[in-house]
C-alpha cells in the first residue's frame, strides 16, 4: 500500500521530536564537566517506485526519469561530536583535564570499566584518587595520609612529598584509554562511557603518547556545547515540526473534504 502524506508527515514529526530531545539534552548539560554535545543524524526512508527510470514507456522507448515516492524520514543515529572543550583552571590539585584525544579509565561498580573526561577527582577515606561518586580512578593512586604538594606529570607521574621527607617520591602513573572508534562507547549517564562491539577494545598507555592527549593537572575540561549553535538548531527543528505539523493539519482538511464531497 503506497505511504500517504500524512504517513510522511508523522515520521518528520517523531524525527524532529527526536532532534529536540538530542539539542535539549545537549543544552541542559552546558556546565557538565567534558560532556560532549550529541548530534542527530538523519536518513531518508525507503522510497516505493511507481516507475522505474529505464522502464519501457513503449515498444520503442523508455521513461527518462522515474516516479519515486519517498516515505519520509527517520534519526539514523546519534553522533557524540568529540572536539575539545575549554580548559578552565580551577586551582585544585586532584582536578585533571586531558588536553587532547582519550579517557580516563574508572572501575564500576560490579567490577567493570567506565571511561571519563571528567577529572574532578578526589581522595576517598582511605588515601585512594576517586571520581567524585566514589569510584576508583584505573590504575589505582594512593595518597598516603600526611603527604602534601600531589603533583600529575604532563604523563600522567602522580608525584607527592611524604611525611618526613624533603623530595617528592612517585606515587604510580595514570594511564589514558584510548579507542578505535570514541563514538561507538555508549554512554550510561555521571558521565561515563562504557565499551561496546562498536567502539573496540580500549588500548591503555601513558598520556603524551600514541595520540592520547596530555594531563593538565589543576584544570577541568568544559563541555563543547555552543549555545548559540544549539539554539539555532533549535530553532530549525521547531520549524521544521511546524510545518509537519500543518502538514497533518492540511491533508486531514483534504480528506475530510474528499469524503463529504464524494
Amino acid at each position: 500500500m503506497p505511504t500517504s502524506a500524512l504517513q510522511v508527515a508523522r515520521t518528520g514529526l517523531e524525527a524532529q521530536d527526536t532532534r529536540m530531545r538530542v539539542i535539549a539534552n545537549n543544552l541542559a548539560n552546558i556546565g557538565t564537566t567534558g560532556y560532549k554535545r550529541d548530534r542527530a543524524d538523519f536518513a531518508t526512508l525507503a522510497y516505493q517506485d511507481t516507475r522505474v527510470a529505464g522502464q519501457q514507456s513503449t515498444s520503442e522507448t523508455a521513461y527518462a526519469v522515474g516516479l519515486n515516492l519517498g516515505t519520509g524520514v527517520a534519526v539514523q543515529g546519534t553522533s557524540r561530536i568529540g572536539t575539545q572543550g575549554t580548559l578552565n583552571t580551577t586551582g585544585n590539585a586532584l582536578d585533571m583535564a586531558l588536553d587532547g584525544a582519550g579517557f580516563f579509565a574508572v572501575e564500576m561498580p560490579g567490577g567493570g570499566t567506565g571511561y571519563t573526561r571528567a577529572g574532578n577527582f578526589t581522595l576517598s577515606a582511605e588515601g585512594n584518587l576517586v571520581t567524585s561518586q566514589g569510584y576508583a580512578v584505573q590504575p589505582q593512586i594512593a595518597v598516603p595520609q600526611g603527604a602534601t604538594s600531589v603533583s600529575v606529570a604532563p604523563d600522567g607521574t602522580v608525584s607527592a612529598i611524604l611525611e618526613g621527607e624533603a623530595a617528592p617520591a612517585e606515587l604510580g602513573q595514570l594511564t589514558i584509554a584510548s579507542f578505535a572508534n570514541p563514538n561507538g562507547l555508549r554512554a550510561t549517564g555521571d558521565n561515563f562511557l562504557m565499551e561496546t562491539a562498536a567502539s573496540g577494545a580500549a588500548e591503555t598507555g601513558p598520556a603524551g603518547q600514541d595520540g592520547r592527549g596530555n594531563i593538565r593537572q589543576g584544570m577541568l575540561e568544559a563541555s563543547n556545547v555552543n549555545v548559540v549553535e544549539e539554539l539555532v538548531e533549535m530553532i530549525e527543528a521547531q520549524r521544521s515540526y511546524e510545518i509537519n505539523s500543518k502538514m497533518i493539519s492540511a491533508v486531514d482538511e483534504m480528506l475530510r473534504n474528499a469524503n463529504q464531497t464524494l
